[in-house]
């Protein structure tokens, strides 16, 4: 008999996991359909003993520092700040845009405050912001927009920036600087041992208990439990009553090379050619020694596992209508990228369980005796 049933071993189960297990001593079973914990961060050491991520790179950055010094328990850091360069009209310049990019893709040689009102000459007026293209047109005019967004956007994601709603290009911003950091957050690192390690760590718990390459489904009536934390897809959890809500999916290609290295940054982006979006070379994140280089071509597609939840208008209406279910369904809570269809990083997913842990707290305050029954069912948004 468990006190916990999780369904997920990725950042949000995994965290919810070690706080009911340490701070309440409650008895947790954790689950998971792949044959491994740590969710899409999971990292391992390749054949050539290149520590690369299974599904593609994942940069830790928060300015949380409540989120920094919570997994800091689990791991040791090495200082990273991510930088990116998108290869536009044949020349690798920095993204996001920055006083380099434009002298460097027109020949000029600007200040900032020149750039400035470069920018300001070039941008669209546009009466209400709704759309990821609205974001950049209005910033930095539609000749820039066209080399750096719409073709990667639309290879990211399947449809038009047009169509897509600000919050998308609102995650790049545009310097006027030469700062040629992907990240302005104060707490940029990876794990030092890696991803995986960290996870072993917060799950290494006597209460904790891990089954992996098993499916909800399967299982959810032959395991004795109080409550349920569900950190999937929550359109799959009711059976899609509704329908399919729409999640972009990822395809990857690793390959190592007999070469130190093959690209000057951890990660090129390409908005013009080639049908992948971006590669990412690993040791550049990692900071190991090796002859010899892995790397990660990134090819979006419409099928596969939902990695992105798509954020348009519609799909948030047809979320409405599952999150007004997971209201009414006792004793479950929904926390996570997927189970709450949001473009969250991973630092907000902590943040998110650890708010839902505060929550589980107050509706179920742990005493000598069995915990409190009949608290309101609640999603897991922090």
């Amino acid at each position: 008999m468990f006190d916990w049933l999780i369904v997920g071993a990725g950042f949000a189960g995994s965290v919810l996991a070690e706080r009911l297990a340490t701070e309440r001593g409650d008895k947790v079973l954790v689950i998971d359909r792949r044959p491994h914990i740590g969710g899409n961060a999971y990292d391992r050491y390749d054949d050539a003993g290149i520590l690369m991520h299974q599904y593609g790179p994942h940069i830790f950055h928060t300015n949380s520092r409540q989120i920094f010094e919570h997994l800091s328990q689990f791991t040791e850091w090495r200082p990273y700040e991510h930088k990116v360069l998108a290869e536009v009209d044949g020349v690798l310049v920095p993204i996001p845009i920055n006083l380099d990019t434009v002298n460097t893709l027109y020949g000029l040689d600007l200040t900032s405050e020149e750039l400035e009102a470069w920018f300001a000459e070039r941008a669209e007026p546009v009466d209400e912001i709704r759309t990821s293209e609205d974001v950049v047109v209005s910033k930095v005019g539609r000749e820039l927009y066209e080399k750096f967004f719409r073709g990667y956007t639309r290879k990211q994601w399947g449809v038009d920036p047009s169509e897509l709603d600000k919050s998308v290009t609102a995650r790049v911003p545009t310097r006027t600087n030469r700062d040629d950091r992907y990240f302005g957050d104060e707490f940029q690192v990876m794990p030092l041992h890696g991803y995986t390690r960290m996870f072993e760590n917060m799950l290494n718990h006597p209460n904790i208990k891990v089954m992996l390459q098993t499916d909800f489904a399967e299982i959810r009536d032959e395991i004795a439990y109080d409550r349920l934390i569900f950190t999937g897809p929550i359109d799959e959890f009711f059976d899609f009553r509704f329908g399919k809500l729409p999640y972009r999916s990822l395809s990857f290609d690793h390959q190592t090379l007999d070469t130190e290295w093959h690209q000057p940054v951890a990660v090129v982006n390409y908005p013009q050619t080639q049908d992948y979006t971006r590669v990412t070379e690993y040791k550049h994140l990692t900071g190991q020694q090796s002859a010899r280089t892995t790397l990660t071509y990134e090819y979006p597609a419409d099928v596969g596992d939902p990695y992105y939840p798509i954020p348009r208008p519609e799909n948030a209406e047809l979320f409405k209508k599952y999150e007004a279910l997971a209201k009414e369904t006792p004793d479950v809570w929904f926390v996570g990228r997927l189970a709450t269809y949001r473009y969250y990083n991973m630092d907000q997913v902590v943040g998110q369980a650890l708010a839902t842990f505060r929550r589980i707290e107050e509706a179920h305050p742990k005493t000598p005796a069995v915990a409190v029954n009949g608290a309101a069912p609640r999603l897991g948004v922090g």
